[in-house]
Protein backbone atom coordinates (compact mmCIF):
# COMPACT_ATOMS: atom_id res chain seq x y z
CA UNK A 1 0.00 0.00 0.00
CA UNK A 2 1.31 3.39 -0.92
CA UNK A 3 -0.74 6.53 -1.03
CA UNK A 4 -4.33 5.39 -0.85
CA UNK A 5 -6.90 4.75 1.85
CA UNK A 6 -8.89 2.21 -0.05
CA UNK A 7 -7.02 -0.97 0.89
CA UNK A 8 -7.96 -0.42 4.52
CA UNK A 9 -11.47 0.69 3.60
CA UNK A 10 -12.04 -2.33 1.37
CA UNK A 11 -10.87 -4.72 4.06
CA UNK A 12 -12.97 -3.11 6.74
CA UNK A 13 -16.06 -3.13 4.53
CA UNK A 14 -15.71 -6.87 4.02
CA UNK A 15 -15.16 -7.59 7.70
CA UNK A 16 -18.07 -5.38 8.67
CA UNK A 17 -20.40 -7.21 6.30
CA UNK A 18 -19.65 -10.44 8.12
CA UNK A 19 -19.91 -9.01 11.63
CA UNK A 20 -22.86 -6.70 11.07
CA UNK A 21 -25.22 -8.63 13.35
CA UNK A 22 -22.80 -8.33 16.25
CA UNK A 23 -22.51 -4.60 15.66
CA UNK A 24 -26.28 -4.29 15.58
CA UNK A 25 -26.59 -6.11 18.88
CA UNK A 26 -24.22 -3.62 20.49
CA UNK A 27 -26.00 -0.62 19.07
CA UNK A 28 -29.51 -1.79 19.77
CA UNK A 29 -28.83 -2.15 23.48
CA UNK A 30 -27.69 1.43 23.85
CA UNK A 31 -28.79 3.79 21.12
CA UNK A 32 -32.44 4.66 21.07
CA UNK A 33 -34.36 7.87 21.34
CA UNK A 34 -34.74 11.01 19.29
CA UNK A 35 -32.33 13.61 18.01
CA UNK A 36 -31.12 16.27 20.37
CA UNK A 37 -30.22 18.62 17.46
CA UNK A 38 -27.39 20.01 19.57
CA UNK A 39 -29.31 22.40 21.77
CA UNK A 40 -27.10 21.59 24.75
CA UNK A 41 -24.01 23.45 23.53
CA UNK A 42 -23.76 27.13 22.73
CA UNK A 43 -20.72 27.16 20.45
CA UNK A 44 -22.75 29.22 17.97
CA UNK A 45 -22.60 32.04 20.50
CA UNK A 46 -18.83 32.08 20.41
CA UNK A 47 -18.12 30.11 23.59
CA UNK A 48 -15.05 27.86 23.42
CA UNK A 49 -15.88 24.19 22.91
CA UNK A 50 -13.80 21.10 22.24
CA UNK A 51 -15.23 18.26 20.16
CA UNK A 52 -13.78 14.80 19.63
CA UNK A 53 -13.52 13.44 16.08
CA UNK A 54 -12.87 9.73 15.51
CA UNK A 55 -11.79 8.53 12.08
CA UNK A 56 -10.19 5.49 10.47
CA UNK A 57 -7.26 7.00 8.57
CA UNK A 58 -3.85 5.85 9.76
CA UNK A 59 -1.19 6.24 7.07
CA UNK A 60 1.05 9.29 7.34
CA UNK A 61 -0.23 11.08 4.24
CA UNK A 62 -3.84 10.39 5.24
CA UNK A 63 -3.41 11.69 8.78
CA UNK A 64 -1.60 14.79 7.52
CA UNK A 65 -4.43 15.46 5.03
CA UNK A 66 -7.21 15.18 7.60
CA UNK A 67 -5.23 17.24 10.13
CA UNK A 68 -4.67 19.95 7.52
CA UNK A 69 -8.43 20.14 6.98
CA UNK A 70 -9.04 20.29 10.74
CA UNK A 71 -6.51 23.12 11.08
CA UNK A 72 -8.25 25.07 8.31
CA UNK A 73 -11.61 24.48 10.04
CA UNK A 74 -10.28 25.71 13.39
CA UNK A 75 -8.96 28.84 11.71
CA UNK A 76 -12.46 29.55 10.40
CA UNK A 77 -14.02 28.65 13.78
CA UNK A 78 -11.54 29.83 16.44
CA UNK A 79 -13.88 28.90 19.30
CA UNK A 80 -14.24 25.26 18.19
CA UNK A 81 -11.31 22.97 18.97
CA UNK A 82 -11.10 19.50 17.46
CA UNK A 83 -9.47 16.54 19.18
CA UNK A 84 -8.85 14.04 16.37
CA UNK A 85 -8.26 10.34 17.03
CA UNK A 86 -7.30 8.14 14.06
CA UNK A 87 -7.22 4.46 13.16
CA UNK A 88 -10.61 3.81 14.78
CA UNK A 89 -12.64 0.82 13.58
CA UNK A 90 -16.42 0.50 13.89
CA UNK A 91 -16.29 -1.94 16.80
CA UNK A 92 -14.56 0.72 18.92
CA UNK A 93 -17.16 3.26 17.85
CA UNK A 94 -19.98 0.99 18.93
CA UNK A 95 -18.43 0.34 22.32
CA UNK A 96 -17.91 4.08 22.89
CA UNK A 97 -21.49 4.90 21.91
CA UNK A 98 -22.73 2.32 24.36
CA UNK A 99 -20.59 3.68 27.17
CA UNK A 100 -21.20 7.38 26.49
CA UNK A 101 -19.49 9.87 28.77
CA UNK A 102 -17.01 12.64 28.17
CA UNK A 103 -14.57 10.41 26.28
CA UNK A 104 -17.11 9.35 23.66
CA UNK A 105 -16.75 10.89 20.18
CA UNK A 106 -18.90 13.73 18.92
CA UNK A 107 -18.15 13.28 15.21
CA UNK A 108 -17.47 9.84 13.75
CA UNK A 109 -16.14 8.85 10.35
CA UNK A 110 -16.40 5.26 9.11
CA UNK A 111 -15.18 3.42 6.01
CA UNK A 112 -18.06 0.98 6.42
CA UNK A 113 -21.08 2.03 4.39
CA UNK A 114 -22.57 -1.39 5.18
CA UNK A 115 -23.21 -0.19 8.74
CA UNK A 116 -25.20 2.93 7.80
CA UNK A 117 -28.53 1.12 8.13
CA UNK A 118 -27.65 0.17 11.69
CA UNK A 119 -26.30 3.61 12.60
CA UNK A 120 -29.56 5.14 11.35
CA UNK A 121 -32.13 2.62 12.56
CA UNK A 122 -30.71 2.41 16.08
CA UNK A 123 -30.34 6.22 16.18
CA UNK A 124 -26.67 5.86 17.09
CA UNK A 125 -26.12 8.76 14.66
CA UNK A 126 -28.49 11.72 14.60
CA UNK A 127 -30.59 12.51 11.54
CA UNK A 128 -28.79 15.35 9.75
CA UNK A 129 -31.81 16.62 7.81
CA UNK A 130 -32.63 19.35 10.37
CA UNK A 131 -29.00 20.54 10.26
CA UNK A 132 -28.95 20.54 6.46
CA UNK A 133 -32.21 22.50 6.34
CA UNK A 134 -31.00 25.04 8.88
CA UNK A 135 -27.83 25.53 6.81
CA UNK A 136 -29.86 25.81 3.57
CA UNK A 137 -28.07 22.81 2.02
CA UNK A 138 -30.01 20.84 -0.60
CA UNK A 139 -28.45 17.38 -0.27
CA UNK A 140 -29.73 16.15 -3.65
CA UNK A 141 -28.07 19.08 -5.42
CA UNK A 142 -24.87 18.78 -3.36
CA UNK A 143 -24.02 15.06 -3.43
CA UNK A 144 -24.23 12.45 -6.23
CA UNK A 145 -27.27 10.19 -5.93
CA UNK A 146 -25.36 6.95 -5.24
CA UNK A 147 -23.45 8.63 -2.41
CA UNK A 148 -26.67 9.93 -0.86
CA UNK A 149 -28.11 6.44 -1.19
CA UNK A 150 -25.41 4.79 0.92
CA UNK A 151 -25.45 7.50 3.59
CA UNK A 152 -29.15 7.22 4.52
CA UNK A 153 -31.66 4.58 5.53
CA UNK A 154 -35.44 4.71 5.13
CA UNK A 155 -35.47 8.49 4.94
CA UNK A 156 -33.05 9.02 7.83
CA UNK A 157 -30.00 10.93 6.57
CA UNK A 158 -27.86 9.96 9.53
CA UNK A 159 -24.54 10.43 7.71
CA UNK A 160 -23.01 12.30 4.79
CA UNK A 161 -20.39 11.31 2.20
CA UNK A 162 -16.76 12.17 2.93
CA UNK A 163 -14.88 11.21 -0.26
CA UNK A 164 -15.70 8.09 -2.23
CA UNK A 165 -14.55 5.22 -4.38
CA UNK A 166 -15.67 4.48 -7.93
CA UNK A 167 -14.97 1.28 -9.84
CA UNK A 168 -13.98 0.97 -13.49
CA UNK A 169 -11.92 -0.97 -16.03
CA UNK A 170 -8.12 -1.00 -16.16
CA UNK A 171 -6.58 -2.34 -19.36
CA UNK A 172 -3.09 -3.14 -20.63
CA UNK A 173 -2.55 -1.05 -23.78
CA UNK A 174 0.42 -3.18 -24.90
CA UNK A 175 -1.68 -6.35 -24.69
CA UNK A 176 -4.57 -4.64 -26.47
CA UNK A 177 -2.29 -3.64 -29.36
CA UNK A 178 -0.86 -7.16 -29.63
CA UNK A 179 -4.39 -8.59 -29.80
CA UNK A 180 -5.53 -6.03 -32.35
CA UNK A 181 -8.02 -4.38 -29.98
CA UNK A 182 -8.26 -0.66 -30.67
CA UNK A 183 -10.65 0.56 -27.95
CA UNK A 184 -11.90 -0.58 -24.53
CA UNK A 185 -15.06 -2.72 -24.70
CA UNK A 186 -18.32 -1.02 -23.84
CA UNK A 187 -20.77 -3.95 -23.75
CA UNK A 188 -20.48 -7.38 -22.19
CA UNK A 189 -20.40 -9.12 -25.57
CA UNK A 190 -17.50 -6.90 -26.64
CA UNK A 191 -15.88 -7.55 -23.27
CA UNK A 192 -16.14 -11.34 -23.63
CA UNK A 193 -14.61 -11.17 -27.12
CA UNK A 194 -11.76 -8.97 -25.84
CA UNK A 195 -11.13 -11.22 -22.83
CA UNK A 196 -10.85 -14.25 -25.13
CA UNK A 197 -8.52 -12.47 -27.60
CA UNK A 198 -6.30 -11.33 -24.73
CA UNK A 199 -6.01 -14.81 -23.25
CA UNK A 200 -2.76 -16.63 -24.10
CA UNK A 201 -2.51 -20.30 -23.14
CA UNK A 202 0.56 -21.84 -21.53
CA UNK A 203 0.28 -25.62 -21.30
CA UNK A 204 -2.77 -26.34 -19.18
CA UNK A 205 -2.67 -22.82 -17.76
CA UNK A 206 -2.18 -19.26 -18.97
CA UNK A 207 0.68 -16.99 -19.86
CA UNK A 208 -1.82 -14.13 -19.90
CA UNK A 209 -5.51 -14.10 -18.98
CA UNK A 210 -7.80 -11.52 -20.51
CA UNK A 211 -9.85 -11.08 -17.33
CA UNK A 212 -10.52 -13.07 -14.16
CA UNK A 213 -14.28 -13.03 -13.48
CA UNK A 214 -14.19 -15.33 -10.41
CA UNK A 215 -15.73 -13.77 -7.31
CA UNK A 216 -12.58 -14.31 -5.24
CA UNK A 217 -10.61 -12.24 -7.76
CA UNK A 218 -10.13 -9.24 -5.45
CA UNK A 219 -12.65 -6.63 -6.65
CA UNK A 220 -14.71 -8.91 -8.91
CA UNK A 221 -17.53 -9.24 -6.38
CA UNK A 222 -21.24 -9.73 -6.91
CA UNK A 223 -22.10 -6.17 -5.89
CA UNK A 224 -19.47 -4.61 -8.15
CA UNK A 225 -20.72 -6.55 -11.17
CA UNK A 226 -24.38 -5.90 -10.30
CA UNK A 227 -23.82 -2.14 -10.37
CA UNK A 228 -23.56 -2.46 -14.16
CA UNK A 229 -27.14 -3.79 -14.22
CA UNK A 230 -28.88 -1.44 -11.77
CA UNK A 231 -30.77 -4.09 -9.78
CA UNK A 232 -33.49 -3.69 -7.17
CA UNK A 233 -31.93 -5.27 -4.10
CA UNK A 234 -35.10 -4.63 -2.11
CA UNK A 235 -38.72 -4.05 -3.04
CA UNK A 236 -40.94 -1.23 -1.79
CA UNK A 237 -42.07 -3.61 0.97
CA UNK A 238 -38.48 -3.96 2.20
CA UNK A 239 -38.27 -7.59 1.09
CA UNK A 240 -35.29 -8.90 -0.87
CA UNK A 241 -35.74 -8.41 -4.60
CA UNK A 242 -32.94 -10.65 -5.84
CA UNK A 243 -35.23 -13.55 -6.80
CA UNK A 244 -37.77 -11.35 -8.60
CA UNK A 245 -35.52 -8.84 -10.38
CA UNK A 246 -34.30 -10.60 -13.55
CA UNK A 247 -31.15 -8.44 -13.57
CA UNK A 248 -29.67 -10.43 -10.67
CA UNK A 249 -30.09 -13.76 -12.44
CA UNK A 250 -28.77 -12.15 -15.63
CA UNK A 251 -25.58 -11.03 -13.89
CA UNK A 252 -24.93 -14.40 -12.27
CA UNK A 253 -25.55 -16.13 -15.61
CA UNK A 254 -23.25 -13.71 -17.46
CA UNK A 255 -20.42 -14.16 -14.97
CA UNK A 256 -20.70 -17.96 -15.09
CA UNK A 257 -20.75 -17.85 -18.89
CA UNK A 258 -17.56 -15.78 -18.96
CA UNK A 259 -15.86 -18.25 -16.62
CA UNK A 260 -16.80 -21.10 -18.96
CA UNK A 261 -15.64 -19.17 -22.03
CA UNK A 262 -12.20 -18.52 -20.52
CA UNK A 263 -11.43 -22.08 -19.46
CA UNK A 264 -13.71 -23.07 -16.61
CA UNK A 265 -13.80 -22.46 -12.88
CA UNK A 266 -11.12 -24.94 -11.80
CA UNK A 267 -8.60 -23.76 -14.39
CA UNK A 268 -9.17 -20.11 -13.50
CA UNK A 269 -8.94 -20.82 -9.77
CA UNK A 270 -5.64 -22.61 -10.27
CA UNK A 271 -4.30 -19.58 -12.13
CA UNK A 272 -5.66 -17.25 -9.44
CA UNK A 273 -3.58 -19.12 -6.86
CA UNK A 274 -0.46 -17.75 -8.56
CA UNK A 275 -1.45 -14.11 -8.02
CA UNK A 276 0.35 -11.80 -5.60
CA UNK A 277 -1.23 -9.57 -2.97
CA UNK A 278 -3.93 -7.19 -4.22
CA UNK A 279 -2.35 -4.09 -2.72
CA UNK A 280 1.22 -4.68 -3.83
CA UNK A 281 3.42 -4.49 -6.93
CA UNK A 282 2.63 -8.21 -7.40
CA UNK A 283 -1.02 -7.48 -8.18
CA UNK A 284 -1.78 -9.58 -11.31
CA UNK A 285 -2.62 -6.52 -13.39
CA UNK A 286 0.70 -4.93 -12.46
CA UNK A 287 2.60 -8.10 -13.40
CA UNK A 288 0.76 -8.60 -16.70
CA UNK A 289 -0.86 -11.86 -15.60
CA UNK A 290 -4.26 -10.36 -16.44
CA UNK A 291 -4.78 -7.84 -19.23
CA UNK A 292 -7.96 -6.29 -17.85
CA UNK A 293 -9.08 -5.67 -14.27
CA UNK A 294 -12.05 -4.25 -12.38
CA UNK A 295 -10.70 -1.88 -9.73
CA UNK A 296 -11.14 1.42 -7.95
CA UNK A 297 -9.63 4.83 -8.53
CA UNK A 298 -6.84 4.22 -6.00
CA UNK A 299 -5.20 1.79 -8.44
CA UNK A 300 -4.10 4.76 -10.55
CA UNK A 301 -1.80 5.87 -7.72
CA UNK A 302 -0.50 2.35 -7.15
CA UNK A 303 0.36 1.92 -10.83
CA UNK A 304 2.07 5.31 -10.91
CA UNK A 305 4.18 4.23 -7.94
CA UNK A 306 4.97 0.71 -9.15
CA UNK A 307 5.54 1.61 -12.83
CA UNK A 308 4.78 -1.66 -14.66
CA UNK A 309 6.62 -2.31 -17.93
CA UNK A 310 3.59 -1.50 -20.12
CA UNK A 311 1.28 1.42 -20.83
CA UNK A 312 -2.16 1.19 -19.29
CA UNK A 313 -5.40 3.14 -19.32
CA UNK A 314 -8.80 3.27 -17.67
CA UNK A 315 -12.40 3.29 -18.89
CA UNK A 316 -15.83 2.64 -17.42
CA UNK A 317 -16.54 -1.05 -16.89
CA UNK A 318 -18.75 -2.50 -19.66
CA UNK A 319 -22.51 -2.86 -19.31
CA UNK A 320 -25.06 -5.47 -20.46
CA UNK A 321 -25.80 -5.31 -24.18
CA UNK A 322 -29.45 -4.46 -23.55
CA UNK A 323 -28.38 -1.50 -21.39
CA UNK A 324 -25.73 -0.06 -23.71
CA UNK A 325 -27.10 3.46 -23.17
CA UNK A 326 -25.99 3.31 -19.51
CA UNK A 327 -22.29 2.89 -20.41
CA UNK A 328 -20.29 5.12 -18.10
CA UNK A 329 -21.88 3.87 -14.90
CA UNK A 330 -20.06 2.06 -12.10
CA UNK A 331 -20.19 0.94 -8.50
CA UNK A 332 -19.66 3.57 -5.81
CA UNK A 333 -18.91 3.42 -2.12
CA UNK A 334 -16.93 5.58 0.28
CA UNK A 335 -16.34 7.04 3.70
CA UNK A 336 -19.25 8.35 5.74
CA UNK A 337 -19.35 10.84 8.60
CA UNK A 338 -22.00 11.50 11.23
CA UNK A 339 -22.74 12.96 14.64
CA UNK A 340 -23.14 10.72 17.69
CA UNK A 341 -26.55 10.89 19.35
CA UNK A 342 -24.75 10.89 22.70
CA UNK A 343 -22.86 14.10 21.84
CA UNK A 344 -23.68 17.13 23.98
CA UNK A 345 -21.99 19.43 21.46
CA UNK A 346 -23.98 18.76 18.32
CA UNK A 347 -24.04 22.34 17.06
CA UNK A 348 -20.25 22.47 17.03
CA UNK A 349 -20.10 18.91 15.68
CA UNK A 350 -22.34 19.93 12.78
CA UNK A 351 -20.02 22.81 11.89
CA UNK A 352 -17.17 20.31 11.47
CA UNK A 353 -19.28 17.83 9.51
CA UNK A 354 -20.59 20.60 7.27
CA UNK A 355 -17.07 21.87 6.59
CA UNK A 356 -15.55 18.46 5.86
CA UNK A 357 -18.38 17.36 3.57
CA UNK A 358 -19.50 20.53 1.76
CA UNK A 359 -16.61 23.01 1.67
CA UNK A 360 -15.35 22.61 -1.89
CA UNK A 361 -11.70 23.41 -1.21
CA UNK A 362 -11.67 21.08 1.80
CA UNK A 363 -13.16 18.20 -0.20
CA UNK A 364 -10.88 18.78 -3.19
CA UNK A 365 -7.74 19.10 -1.11
CA UNK A 366 -8.51 15.93 0.82
CA UNK A 367 -9.37 13.99 -2.35
CA UNK A 368 -6.14 15.08 -4.05
CA UNK A 369 -4.06 14.17 -1.01
CA UNK A 370 -5.33 10.61 -0.61
CA UNK A 371 -6.32 9.83 -4.22
CA UNK A 372 -10.03 9.30 -3.62
CA UNK A 373 -13.02 10.59 -5.56
CA UNK A 374 -14.56 13.87 -4.32
CA UNK A 375 -18.03 13.57 -2.85
CA UNK A 376 -19.80 16.75 -3.99
CA UNK A 377 -20.77 17.94 -7.46
CA UNK A 378 -18.86 21.19 -6.94
CA UNK A 379 -15.69 19.33 -5.95
CA UNK A 380 -16.03 16.88 -8.86
CA UNK A 381 -16.23 19.87 -11.21
CA UNK A 382 -13.51 21.92 -9.52
CA UNK A 383 -10.55 22.95 -11.69
CA UNK A 384 -8.33 22.15 -8.68
CA UNK A 385 -9.10 18.43 -8.65
CA UNK A 386 -6.45 16.05 -9.95
CA UNK A 387 -7.76 15.19 -13.39
CA UNK A 388 -5.25 13.23 -15.44
CA UNK A 389 -7.12 11.16 -18.06
CA UNK A 390 -6.92 7.90 -16.09
CA UNK A 391 -8.25 9.43 -12.87
CA UNK A 392 -10.87 11.47 -14.75
CA UNK A 393 -12.57 8.20 -15.68
CA UNK A 394 -13.56 7.76 -12.04
CA UNK A 395 -14.70 11.36 -11.65
CA UNK A 396 -17.03 10.79 -14.60
CA UNK A 397 -18.32 7.53 -13.08
CA UNK A 398 -19.06 9.37 -9.82
CA UNK A 399 -21.01 12.03 -11.74
CA UNK A 400 -22.97 9.49 -13.77
CA UNK A 401 -26.61 9.34 -12.62
CA UNK A 402 -26.77 5.64 -13.54
CA UNK A 403 -23.97 4.71 -11.14
CA UNK A 404 -25.15 2.68 -8.19
CA UNK A 405 -24.28 1.24 -4.82
CA UNK A 406 -25.47 -1.36 -2.34
CA UNK A 407 -28.30 0.14 -0.27
CA UNK A 408 -28.30 0.23 3.52
CA UNK A 409 -30.17 -2.45 5.42
CA UNK A 410 -31.13 -2.98 9.04
CA UNK A 411 -28.47 -5.65 9.56
CA UNK A 412 -25.56 -4.13 7.72
CA UNK A 413 -24.02 -6.02 4.82
CA UNK A 414 -25.35 -9.46 5.73
CA UNK A 415 -27.50 -9.54 2.58
CA UNK A 416 -24.40 -8.91 0.45
CA UNK A 417 -22.65 -11.86 2.12
CA UNK A 418 -25.68 -14.08 1.43
CA UNK A 419 -25.65 -13.14 -2.25
CA UNK A 420 -21.88 -13.61 -2.47
CA UNK A 421 -22.25 -17.09 -1.00
CA UNK A 422 -24.77 -17.96 -3.68
CA UNK A 423 -22.36 -16.59 -6.27
CA UNK A 424 -19.57 -18.82 -4.98
CA UNK A 425 -21.83 -21.86 -5.14
CA UNK A 426 -23.12 -21.08 -8.64
CA UNK A 427 -19.79 -20.22 -10.28
CA UNK A 428 -18.19 -23.41 -8.93
CA UNK A 429 -21.05 -25.67 -10.01
CA UNK A 430 -22.14 -26.58 -6.49
CA UNK A 431 -25.48 -24.88 -7.14
CA UNK A 432 -26.93 -25.69 -10.57
CA UNK A 433 -30.52 -24.45 -10.11
CA UNK A 434 -30.11 -20.67 -10.14
CA UNK A 435 -33.80 -19.87 -9.66
CA UNK A 436 -33.98 -22.12 -6.60
CA UNK A 437 -30.75 -20.66 -5.25
CA UNK A 438 -32.03 -17.10 -5.63
CA UNK A 439 -35.34 -17.94 -3.96
CA UNK A 440 -33.60 -19.60 -1.02
CA UNK A 441 -31.14 -16.74 -0.66
CA UNK A 442 -33.92 -14.13 -0.74
CA UNK A 443 -35.70 -16.07 2.00
CA UNK A 444 -32.47 -16.16 4.03
CA UNK A 445 -31.98 -12.40 3.61
CA UNK A 446 -35.56 -11.61 4.66
CA UNK A 447 -35.35 -13.84 7.73
CA UNK A 448 -32.06 -12.26 8.85
CA UNK A 449 -33.44 -8.73 8.46
CA UNK A 450 -36.63 -9.62 10.32
CA UNK A 451 -34.55 -11.03 13.16
CA UNK A 452 -32.43 -7.88 13.26
CA UNK A 453 -35.51 -5.69 13.55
Amino acid sequence: MHSTTSPSRRGRRTIAAVTGSAVLALLATACTGSNDAGSTDDSAGGKDVTITFWHGWSQDNEVKAINDNIAAFEKLHPNIHVKAVGNIADDKVNQALRAGGDDAPDVISSFTTNNVGMFCSTKAFVDLKPFLQKSNIDAAKTFPAAMLNYTQFQGNQCSLPLLGDAYGLYYNKKAFAAAGITAPPKTFSEFADAAAKLTIADGDGFRQLGFLPNYHGYETTTEHFLAQYGPAYFGSDGKSGIATDPKVAAMLTWQKGLIDKLGGFDKLEKYRSTFGEEFSAKNPFHTGQVAMALDGEWRTASLADNKPDFDWATAPFPVPDDQAATYGRGYQTGTIVGIARTSKKQAAAWELVKYLTTDTDAVVGFANAIHNVPSTFDALNSPKITSDPNFKTFLDIARNPNSGTTPASANGGAYIVSLQNLGYAYESGKQTDLAAGLAATAKEIDAAIAQAK
